[in-house]
Parts: structure tokens; sequence; C-alpha cells
């Protein structure tokens, strides 16, 4: 059963790959804010991973400041848009790959920092990959968040969103509050270091999101 939800999640992006990429920042300023706050975290020498990378602006503007990104996506689509920006501006301290956070074989403790933008609601088990970046991440090693939490002003939206993904509609959403997720990263052992929520417009309103710069003990 979770086989085939993935199955449908990863068409319904690879359906939206294209006119995801052209769609504009919802909120420049939001977004900048976010990109300087995770860049006072950042050194020449890191080893970076992003997880649910789309179709790869946020490696691209992120890849001057470390030594090297490795980003994934689970849509085929999105990495094949992705790797041509890196092509056409001959980035070269850029992986993309296709693949998912489940299926990912990473050494333990060899990242020192991983990036989960607006895909953790996403995956099918949020504290499987919470727990699974931890264990990646060096001591002290740094994970961000972006995350919509529809449980805040949406819950009635689960069962519409269950609907949705059958028929391919949408794709997967998981369904729960800021406080749930601030628990799931608590849980697994990190520490929060920098916290700010915003909200922005989506598909069916205003929904709470809310960033996070959480640290590894070491």
């Amino acid at each position: 059963m979770e086989e085939m939800i993935m199955d449908k999640s990863t068409k319904f992006w690879n359906k939206t790959a294209e006119n995801y990429s052209k769609q504009p920042i919802a909120d420049e300023a939001v977004y900048e804010r976010k990109l300087q706050a995770t860049r006072k975290y950042f050194q020449p020498d890191m080893e970076v991973l992003e997880i649910g990378c789309g179709t790869g602006s946020t490696a691209i503007i992120h890849a001057p400041y470390v030594k090297h990104i490795r980003a994934i996506d689970f849509s085929s689509e999105m990495i094949a848009i992705a790797q041509s920006k890196v092509d056409a501006l001959n980035i070269q301290n850029i992986t993309f790959e296709q693949a998912s956070i489940d299926s990912l074989n990473v050494p333990d403790q060899t990242l020192d920092v991983v990036l989960g933008l607006n895909v953790i609601h996403l995956l099918e088990n949020k504290e499987a990959a919470i727990s699974k970046v931890y264990q990646m991440l060096k001591p002290g090693g740094i994970f961000v968040t972006s995350t919509v939490c529809l449980g805040d002003t949406m819950a009635w939206f689960k069962l519409f969103a269950l609907i949705g993904k059958f028929l391919g509609l949408f794709p997967l959403v998981k369904i729960f509050t800021m406080k749930e997720l601030e628990a799931s990263l608590t849980d697994a052992g990190f520490e929060t270091d920098y916290q700010f929520e915003t909200d922005f417009q989506w598909q069916l309103g205003t929904v709470k999101t809310v960033f996070n710069i959480t640290k590894k003990a070491g």
C-alpha cells in the first residue's frame, strides 16, 4: 500500500514538474530570510544533503557557500530540470540524484548539514526520516526544515487529502501540528537552535508553516 501511494505521488510530481519550475516564489522576503538564516551555519568545507530538492533552485543558491551538495528528489522530472540548470550554469559542486530519504544510503555521522525544505509533510513516516537524518549528521550537525503544518488550521483536510491522493489529484500530504513536528524533532534528539513561523497562501487558503534550524548534540 505504501509503495502504491508513493508511486502516485511520484507520478503527480513528475506531471507537475514543468509548471512547478515556472512558479514564482510565494514570498520573496520570507524566502530570502530563510536563505540568510541557513547560510549563518555554512562553512566552505561542509558536506550538505538536500532532501526533496525539487528543481534545484535552493541548492544552486547555497552552492557557493559549501564544499558539496548532494540533492535528491523522488521525481525524475524534477531532477532532470535541476540538472539542466546546473549544466547551464556550469556548477560543479552539486550532485542531483533521483532518490527518496527511505532508500538513501549515507554513512552515519558524515554530513554537516541536511536541508528538508517543504518536504517533511510529503513523507509517509516523518519520524523515520527525521531519525535517519539524525544518524547521518555529524555531532553538532544542522538540520534545516520548512514544513507545512496543516493540523493547526486545516485538520479537516485529512480525509480530503486521502481521497485526492488515491485518485491521483494530490500527492501524499500528511496532516500534523507544529507541536507534533517539534516533538518529532526533539524525540529524535535534535535541539532547536532557531525558529520562526510564517503564513503563506497555498491552494486552499492561508496555511501555517514553520521554519526550524535544529542541531544534533555534540
